[in-house]
């Protein structure tokens, strides 16, 4: 194979035309065959075609396209003239928005060329050839589906019209969670990621911020990350998180099922504690400390992070959306409504990739406030965390609208035992209250080993379960178990 010397000409349609090309390059290329990224072309004659692989190309992650070698792999080449160049280039023209690809040209030692034509994805998609939008499917080129031709739109437009930096209206800034405004700030100062403002107006902290519009409207980005705790807006319903540890593997029974509302943080918080809750936990004897360490199945700050994610990269356009935690036997799953965008496939989370969340103004709040280090790095923080801890990295599904992060429980039985230890929880408990009613919960946790909160939500639960019933006030009261514990 001879490569010609460097030369380069622009042709008719302003398109760079490059006559230099390594043969290796060339010869690679072929034995990569077909492929998501790579089509063969036997001539320019199936140039209709080929421009149709050379859009579904930019409408994914870009890819090459070879004139000049049969689908088997064999370089037969074609005779190129100035003529041939220019009906290219005139095919060209069909492309919506230009797309403008690269094309290098290398000779042949039969005396015939063949043409790579390259396309990266720059520009903002959808692309479409002589109006129709196509897409890359393994190593088929078909017509892309409405559905995934109107997520291209949005996601073009997502740099000035979106979601969260739309007002939220009927909202001021001295309706949210005031707390919540002022630990946000306090932390970023804290942490050195924000000036201190020099005041703790609601308002002033808000703009420092960026959640404030142009105009001084409150943003609903403001709203997702601020609004009052423990309530759903009634014009914002997917301000909402789903927790469930199911019985099993299944979906057939549920050990515990709850559902909450308020703002991010706030949920980000009720996640992480359910998780404690439920989580198995490895225990050792540390030697002459006659000590015990507990270890949570799962690392603490790789589940902190999945859920950040979640909460940070979600959908917030869809009223029926929200972040959801399942716990079964063998797996945990978090799942956030919406999917993966700007081109991004589950296989390239785990790998160095350029960031550009689906929500940026609320990303950039909860990285001031600590919740995530580095954008673009969470999912490979959460894959090393968890090959640190000897435990397999995580897999992601973008599915029918939703993107699931299933984390492997390394040992199964250890949830049996959590289970297990659950009810023998509960025993203790009412155990306890049926030798002292009177007992308060301090003492309740100091004789079950148990914290403060644990012991309220187990009370909680038994309480919904008809196993035990408050009888007066907090103080001065006492409790009544029903049937025997």
């Amino acid at each position: 194979m001879a490569i010609n010397p460097r030369l380069s000409c622009r042709i008719r349609s302003g398109i760079q035309l490059n006559f230099v090309m390594k043969a290796a390059q060339l010869l690679e290329l072929i034995a990569q065959g077909e492929s998501a990224t790579v089509e063969l072309k036997k001539s320019t004659a199936e140039k209709d075609r080929a421009c149709r692989t050379l859009c579904a190309f930019a409408n994914g992650q870009g890819g090459q396209l070879v004139f000049g070698v049969t689908p088997s792999g064999k370089a037969v080449g074609q005779l190129v003239t100035d003529r041939t160049l220019e009906e290219l280039a005139q095919e060209f023209q069909g492309f919506e928005p230009p797309l403008n690809p690269s094309i290098e040209r290398v000779a042949l030692s039969n005396g015939h060329e063949a043409l790579l034509v390259q396309v990266s994805r720059k520009g903002t998609p959808p692309f479409t050839f002589r109006g129709v939008p196509y897409e890359r499917v393994l190593n088929t080129t078909r017509v892309m589906p409405r559905e995934s031709h109107q997520r291209l739109i949005i996601e073009s437009v997502h740099a000035t019209t979106r979601w969260e930096n739309q007002p939220a209206a009927g909202w001021r800034a001295d309706q949210l969670d005031q707390s919540e405004i002022l630990a946000t700030i306090g932390e970023a100062i804290r942490r050195g990621r924000c000036e201190d403002p020099g005041s703790r107006d609601p308002t002033s902290i808000l703009r420092g911020l960026g959640l404030l519009l142009p105009d001084g409207a409150l943003s609903r980005a403001a709203l997702a990350l601020f609004c009052p705790d423990d309530v759903a807006p009634s014009d914002f319903p997917q301000f909402k998180l789903r927790l469930a540890r199911f019985k099993g593997t299944t979906r057939d029974e549920f050990l515990d099922n709850r559902q909450y509302a308020g703002n991010a943080f706030a949920l980000m918080r009720r996640a992480e504690r359910f998780l404690i809750d439920w989580l198995p936990v490895a225990s050792k004897i540390v030697p002459d400390q006659m000590a015990r360490i507990d270890t949570p199945a799962l690392p603490t700050e790789a589940t902190r992070e999945a859920l950040a994610n979640a909460f940070i990269h979600r959908d917030y356009a869809s009223a029926a959306g929200s972040v959801g935690v399942a716990l079964y036997d063998d797996r945990l799953e978090v799942i956030s409504s919406g999917g993966l965008h700007f081109g991004l496939t589950p296989a390239m989370l785990f790998k160095p990739h350029e960031s550009n969340p689906w929500n940026p103004w609320i990303a950039n709040v909860f990285y001031r406030r600590g919740y995530i280090e580095t954008w673009g790095r969470g999912t490979l923080k959460i894959a090393n965390l968890m090959q640190a801890a000897g435990l397999q990295a995580p897999t992601v599904v973008d599915n029918n609208g939703f993107v699931i992060m299933t984390f492997v429980i390394p040992d199964k039985t250890s949830v049996k035992t959590s289970v297990k230890t659950s009810v023998k929880t509960s025993v203790k408990i009412l155990t306890a209250l049926r030798d002292d009613p009177k007992t308060t919960i301090p003492e309740l946790a100091s004789r079950v080993g148990l914290t403060t909160r644990s012991i309220e939500r187990a009370l909680n639960k038994l309480q919904q379960e008809n196993q035990l019933i408050r009888i007066g006030a907090d103080k001065g009261g006492h409790w009544k178990v029903l049937g025997n514990p």
